[in-house]
Order: structure tokens, then sequence, then C-alpha cells
């Protein structure tokens, strides 16, 4: 005689052997995909206001790199003419120069700069001496120097800054934009050269 076992003990059974319930179970609801109008929006607006915050910013960025760049440059320029000046056992010199053909006797630094051979200690280019770099000016940036190096600096073939008449050359060349730090280039009693920033604030 067969006993039937009744269904749930046939459900348990088969679970048993099979390690599941042949129970329909409802899939998972998918959620949409994509963006809402809203939360687009709300995304571009953060967007443009982050924008907004960091134009500024690189902007000061670029005006400080661009004053940096220009002490360098000129910085670089001297260090160039002092090894020249070893290199060639004549003097050198670097003057302010708007035309990039003769030193400037009028104005400031700011006009651009010269760099070139002195063989007869005149002060001037004069035939037959090397024109070895020029500078034209930077926009909006302006060079001054105190008065030791007001109109040039010449270097001796033993690598010293000496003005024409034999006189000692050091002093300080300032180069600023308006806003901004200040940035000194520093010539020692060596004829080296040193690049600082300054805690001033440029008028």
């Amino acid at each position: 005689m067969s006993i039937e076992a009744d269904p749930a003990t046939q459900i348990r059974g088969r679970f048993a052997l099979t390690g599941r319930a042949d129970v329909a179970v409802p899939a998972p609801q998918r959620k949409p995909l994509g963006f809402t109008l809203l939360e687009l929006m709300v995304t571009l607006a953060l967007s443009a206001l982050l924008l907004l915050m960091a134009v500024p910013s690189y902007h000061a960025w670029i005006e400080e790199e661009r004053l940096l760049n220009h002490a360098r440059l000129l910085a670089g320029s001297l260090s160039l003419a002092r090894s020249e000046a070893i290199k060639r056992g004549l003097r050198v010199n670097l003057c302010k120069s708007a035309d990039g053909r003769q030193c400037a006797d009028l104005g400031t630094w700011d006009q651009g700069f010269l760099l070139h051979v002195d063989a007869d200690a005149s002060g001037e280019v004069d035939g037959g001496e090397d024109v070895m770099r020029f500078e034209p000016p930077a926009p909006g940036i302006r060079v001054g120097a105190n008065r030791p190096l007001a109109n040039y600096v010449s270097f001796t073939s033993l690598g010293q800054a000496r003005t024409l008449g034999g006189g000692l050359q050091m002093g300080t060349f300032t180069v600023c934009r308006s806003g901004r730090r200040a940035v000194a280039i520093v010539l020692v009693a060596s004829g080296r050269v040193r690049v600082a920033r300054s805690a001033a604030i440029c008028p």
C-alpha cells in the first residue's frame, strides 16, 4: 500500500534534492538609465560655477609666470654676458635698447635690452662688434634698476662687472607688473646674478 506525501512534503523534498525550490520569484526592477532633466541642469550649473571660480586663479597664475619668465630672461642675459666676456677675453655689455642696434642713453630697461661685445670699451655697438642678443619689451612689465645699473652693465674678461671708467658695478634690477609681487635680480660684486621674489607689491 503506497502512501502519498502531502504537497508541502513534496516541495521540501525537491528543494533538498536540487538545492532550490520551484517557486516563482519576481524579477528585480531595473532603474532607468540616464539623467533626468533636473539632474542635468544641476550638473551644468555646478560646472559653470567651478569654472567661474577657477578662471581668476588661472589668470593670476599666467601673469605671475610671465613676470618670472621676464626676470629669468634678464638674469640669464646678464649671466651670458659674463660668460662670454670670460670666454672671449673682451668686455661684453648689456644695455638698454629700443631698436636692437644701439644702446639707449634715455629711458628705462622697460624698452628692451641688448647684449653686445664692447672690444674698445666705448659703451656703444661699433662696427664689427657682435650683437649677441636683443630682447624687446614685455607688455605690461616694468624693469627698473638702481643707479649703478641704470644704463648698462659691463663685464670684464675676468667676469667682474665694472663701469667703463673702472668702478665696481653691483646692485638690483626690479621687475614689476601692477598688483603683483616684484621680482629682484641681484648683481653681486663677483659678477654673479641671482633672482629673488620680493614681498613688495608693484604699484
